[in-house]
């Protein structure tokens, strides 16, 4: 089943006195793409987080969220650093000894000083980590190709309904072509005989023009190919190939070359309007179809 580029999901995991909460927003991108904002404590498993999402997602701009609460007692602690005050306290005795100025450093004063209280975050089980992560991206992971599926069934059915029209063009460009090889060896016929007036036609001469001018309009190998495209992508849309964007729009892009060569031949205002009307369709798809992964 194709996806769609674009989804969202959500997943919010508590265990113990710790709550993890995983985000993911996706838009079309020619690559897969990944923007991750999380808290320092959890940078370590960037790489892994990324493996993970890899898996299951070929293609797009994916920014992932995640935040991460720990209630526990003992997740901070607060640190003295002696030796620092102590020279802190030895620099003031310094100064006053120098300029000959009291030194009325105070306790309340010097615990303000930078570095002499810290707080310090216990250290934890990188493991115990991983795994309630992991639980909350898996969840994520899961909603946001849940909304891809979705999205990307609803674009399939808009993407074959719009090959469907593009075959009733074809056809009736098919139907049409021989009618305007008639049309015009009528016109032929009916030009010359207005110009030699009794004089008799010679049908070698006529017959030979028209078939240069069937040869010149004639677009039967662009309309094969044409049409084998189109089969070309509704089976590719009905497989269960993943990642198929790509493959997708090389098909779309072969598409609109031929419906640019029937185009350029039609001697004809309906074939024209037809095949103005069947670029357009084609360009349709083409967007559509930059929207899936």
């Amino acid at each position: 089943m194709i996806k769609s580029m674009t989804g969202f999901g959500r997943c919010e995991i508590s265990e113990g006195d710790r709550k993890f909460t995983v985000e993911m927003k996706g838009v079309n991108h020619r690559y897969l793409d990944m923007s991750i904002r999380m808290p320092k404590k959890l940078n370590f498993f960037e790489t892994a987080i990324r493996t993970e999402i890899k898996k299951r997602i070929q293609r797009g701009k994916v920014d992932i969220f995640i935040s991460y609460e720990d209630l526990s007692d003992g997740q901070v602690s607060l640190k003295y650093n002696e030796s620092l005050a102590a020279e802190y306290l030895e620099y003031f005795k310094q100064m006053e000894e120098k300029f000959g100025i009291e030194n009325d450093v105070r306790v309340s004063a010097l615990s303000r000083y930078p570095e002499i209280f810290t707080m310090e975050e216990g250290s934890e089980d990188t493991n115990e980590l991983w795994k309630g992560l992991k639980k909350a991206l898996d969840g994520a992971v899961d909603g946001f190709v849940t909304t891809r599926t979705a999205e990307g069934e609803h674009l399939r059915e808009d993407i074959l309904a719009k090959l469907d029209g593009i075959l009733e063009m074809v056809a009736f460009i098919e139907e049409r072509s021989p009618k305007i090889v008639a049309e015009y060896r009528e016109k032929l016929e009916a030009k010359v005989k207005e110009l030699l007036e009794d004089t008799q036609i010679e049908e070698n001469r006529i017959a030979a023009e028209v078939v240069i001018y069937a040869d010149k309009i004639c677009t039967d190998e662009e309309v094969v190919r044409l049409k084998s495209h189109v089969v070309h992508m509704k089976e590719t849309l009905q497989s269960d190939e993943a990642g198929i964007g790509r493959k997708l729009d090389f098909i779309a892009q072969e598409m609109n070359r031929e419906a640019n060569t029937i185009l350029s031949k039609a001697n004809d205002l309906e074939v024209s309007n037809t095949g103005i009307g069947l670029k357009t369709e084609i360009e349709k798809v083409r967007e559509q179809i930059q929207n899936i992964e």
